[in-house]
């Protein structure tokens, strides 16, 4: 639908050079592209984190907790992190464990402050 099938289809195409079967790494690696990360960016977190719901850690309703309890503390970027990076809510996941979590939950809390939120 955006890249090189609909375009060798005949179908109006956003990335018409780009084969994401053959080449999924285009998503991250473009340098013509760069807003392809976001992109995808953007459609895992809508499709995959907003709707996360697992052994009683649902991501709206801690949303709305973090929110209403004055958005202090790392327990709700820390989960998200560990959603984002490895697939569950409370890290370390049999998957391993959440690679830049520091970081991360340093620029939440950046983010944060400059929109005046804490």
């Amino acid at each position: 639908y955006l890249g090189a099938r609909a375009a060798e289809e005949g179908r109006e195409s956003r990335y018409p050079d780009i084969n994401f079967c053959e080449q999924p790494d285009a998503i991250c690696a473009s340098q013509e592209h760069k807003e392809l990360k976001w992109i995808a960016g953007m459609f895992y977190w809508v499709e995959s984190l907003q709707s996360y719901d697992s052994d009683g850690w649902n991501y709206i309703e801690e949303l709305k907790s973090f929110v209403d309890n004055g958005m202090s503390g790392n327990n709700f970027i820390d989960a998200v992190s560990g959603i984002v990076n490895r697939g569950c809510h409370n890290p370390p996941c049999a998957s391993g464990s959440v690679d830049g979590s520091y970081e991360r939950a340093s620029n939440f809390l950046k983010v944060l402050t400059e929109l005046d939120l804490v």
